[in-house]
Formats: C-alpha cells, structure tokens, sequence
C-alpha cells in the first residue's frame, strides 16, 4: 500500500496509508497553502531568544496534534464505537486547530484584535481557501460539520475532549515538544501510559482515565507546572513578548496617524494592525517572516521609539527585570509601579514605551465546576467497578495545583534600569 511518512522528532514516524480516503485528505490538507504557512510561524514566538532550540513551528505541533489524537482513537476505540464521519472531523480538526494563528502567536492577536479561533473558523469555511475546496472535494458538508465541531459547548463527548479538554491532544503534544526543543526537561512525562490509560465514561459519554492512569495524570499535571514556570512565563520571554507589543502598538498608532512609511497601505501587515479584514491570501502571506522583515525596516525609522524596540527584538537588546514576586499585596505592587513610572519619566524616558508591567497567571488544573448541562471540564477517574471520582478525590495534587501560578516583574529599558531598581526598592 502506498504510503507518505514525515519523522517527527516527538512522535517518530507519521505515516499516511494513500489508499484510505482519510490518510489521503490528511495529506492534502497538509499541502494546503494555508497549512504550510504554519512553518513560517514559530510554535513559542520568541522563547528561542531564551532558548536557542525554541524554533520550532506551529506546522511541527499541528502535524504532532493530529498523530496524538489518532493514538488516543486508536485506543478509545477499544471499547467504544467510533464511525468514519465522526473520526474524520476529530482529524481534520486536530490537524486544523491552529490554522488561524498569527505572527508571534498570541501577541500579535492582541494587537491587532484578529481572533485565531474565528481565522480558523473562516478559513476552513470560506470557498476561497485551499483547505475549503480540499474539504469540500472530500464532502460538500464536511467544512461546516469541521466548524461546528470546534464550536460544540453542549453535548459534548469524549471526541471533543480528544480536541479540547485537561486531557487533549493539544497539550499532550506542545508540551513535550516545546519540552524538547528548549531542552528544558521539565515537561517531560509518560504519554504512551497516559494514552492507554484513557476510556469512556458511558453514562456522560466524556473522557476518563482509568485508576491505574493516575500517577500518568499527576506526572503530566506537574510537567504542565514546570514548563508555564521554567519556559512560557519565562523573564526573557515576557519581556521579549512584551517588547513585540510596544513595537506594533507603536506601528498601529503611527499608521492611524499615517506617519508609518513602511508597509505600503495594501499590504496584510498594515491592514491586520488596523484590524482590517484580510483576505485568504493575504493572511496566508502574513507570518513571522514578514513581521520580522517591517522590524528590520523600522530599526531605520524615523520614529526613535519604533526604531529603538525593533532593534532591541532583532539584537537581543531586551528591556531588564525587576521582580516583584514578592510583594504580595496588590495596593504595594501598584504603588511600586507608579514610582518606577515616576523614576522613568524624572529620567527623561516616555512610560507608555520605556517600562511595563508583566503578571503572568496560570491555573495547572482546573478545579472541578460542572456547567449548566451538568458537564465538567475536570479531570474524572474510573474506579475499576466503573464508578466515576473526581482527581481531587483521589489525588492529593490538585490542592497543590489550584494555588495560581504567578509573577509579577516591571521590564524597563537597560538605560534607566539602576534608576528604577534603586527607586522601587527605597
């Protein structure tokens, strides 16, 4: 049987059985031109101004996605029925999920206010794409049933679980990839026990673990802790990704005043800042790349500040950190933060661009809170007569883990770093 293999450094061999109507639309959706824009967008933004190995793209983890959730069908169908119709669509969107993702990942999201999930959304619905007509050829109501699949909030089952839960193939695979390439070794954990430990509950129809799952669930709830810790609320990290937001909010608010010579008006960069709607082909020619490429112009501009930040994100001249962890008392944190403002601008800096505030927030587990149709986004345990648990019940890392993670750091230009630091501490 013809096939198509890609070696994944996290999953090995990824092959595609030609033949099978699935594998073939798989493949096809790969080769999509909105799909292979993905290897212009790195996975973790600029985590590899920290982490050297960090390059990795969110084409890698939608292809190491979609591997991951065909493992947990191939073991969930076991002992649960799965049909073609249903096992497409939770494919097509586990290789999908990501497609409308923007430059830097979320930065340039919230700059621009263009949503990723609706991106998603319109461009696997929208006839001008390659990925529609791809779905479309496959099955005429294939691109709304793909749609509809991510949008489910009621009657949800264990295959929108496989998708979107605690225990889906998303953080399954960026957390062992991301744990790869930045060579952390803290978000290291035992996937292929984790993966035989899942099943159905057959009453809620939702994704368990089975009891002898439950040491696999607390090593991967502690890896999750480590990497937001060690990797994704990183100093350099934030601070870089905090200085990606200054220079496009300071683009935008050029552009607005149509002082912003580069790019020309028609260009997709130009119109995303504005949050413009884009067409399919512009948003497939806007990444990384030509985001990096307007920082690289704007290190040349005119305007000191753009032109400042830009070179500080091209020469890894990142603002410094003052950690401010500390202080636990949200009325002393805002007062440091107006004297580290006052000390800026005594100094002769602008505030609104020389100094920011930074409070990373993550919860590692999600506590157990049914919604209105009596479902839960929890983590469930089956005991070996059937009866369902809650893992708090049964674990006690959850209590650990509902303790929100957090930071609290002031980034600031390197000229009037001793002067902030001297004042914040006095």
């Amino acid at each position: 049987m013809p096939q198509k293999i890609i070696r994944d450094p996290v999953h090995d061999v990824v092959a595609f059985q030609i033949e099978r109507p699935l594998d073939a639309l798989l493949f096809r959706l790969l080769n999509a031109a909105e799909f292979q824009r993905l290897r212009r967008i790195h996975q973790l933004g600029l985590a590899h101004l920290a982490y050297p190995g960090a390059t990795h793209s969110r084409y890698s983890h939608s292809l190491g996605v979609m591997q991951t959730a065909r493992a947990m069908l191939a073991h969930l169908e076991r002992s649960v029925a799965i049909d073609e119709e249903s096992r497409t669509i939770c494919l097509v969107g586990a290789l999908l999920h990501d497609l409308g993702h923007g430059p830097f990942s979320h930065v340039f999201e919230r700059v621009s206010g263009i949503s990723h999930e609706r991106l998603t959304h319109r461009l696997i619905q929208d006839p001008d794409s390659d990925v529609h007509r791809i779905l479309f050829q496959h099955d005429r109501v294939l691109p709304e049933k793909v749609a509809s699949f991510f949008k489910a909030e009621q009657n949800r089952t264990f295959l929108n679980d496989v998708l979107a839960s605690q225990l889906d193939a998303d953080r399954f695979d960026y957390l062992l990839r991301d744990n790869l390439m930045t060579g952390s070794r803290y978000g290291a954990y035992d996937l292929e026990w984790l993966l035989h430990s899942l099943t159905v509950d057959p009453g809620s129809n939702r994704l368990a673990v089975t009891w002898k799952g439950v040491s696999a669930v607390e090593d991967y709830l502690h890896s999750r802790y480590n990497m937001y810790r060690n990797v994704y609320f990183h100093k350099v990290v934030r601070g870089a990704e905090g200085m990606v937001k200054l220079a496009l909010q300071r683009a935008k608010r050029l552009a607005i005043q149509d002082r912003l010579d580069w790019p020309p008006r028609d260009n997709g960069v130009y119109k995303a800042l504005l949050g413009q709607r884009l067409t399919v082909a512009e948003f497939t020619d806007l990444d990384d790349v030509s985001v990096n490429h307007c920082f690289k112009l704007w290190t040349r501009s005119d305007d000191e500040v753009l032109a400042r930040l830009c070179r500080g994100l091209l020469f890894r001249g990142l603002y410094k950190t003052i950690d401010l962890t500390h202080v636990t008392d949200p009325a002393d944190v805002a007062r440091r933060v107006t004297t580290a403002e006052a000390a800026v601008t005594a100094a002769g800096g602008e505030v609104a661009y020389d100094l920011f505030y930074d409070q990373p927030a993550d919860t590692p587990y999600d506590a157990y809170q049914p919604d209105d149709a009596g479902q839960s986004d929890g983590i469930l345990v089956q005991h070996p007569d059937g009866r369902l648990a809650r893992f708090s019940e049964i674990s006690p890392l959850p209590q650990a883990l509902n303790q929100r993670l957090m930071f609290r750091r002031l980034h600031v230009a390197e000229e009037y770093r001793d002067t902030v630091a001297k004042a914040v501490q006095d």
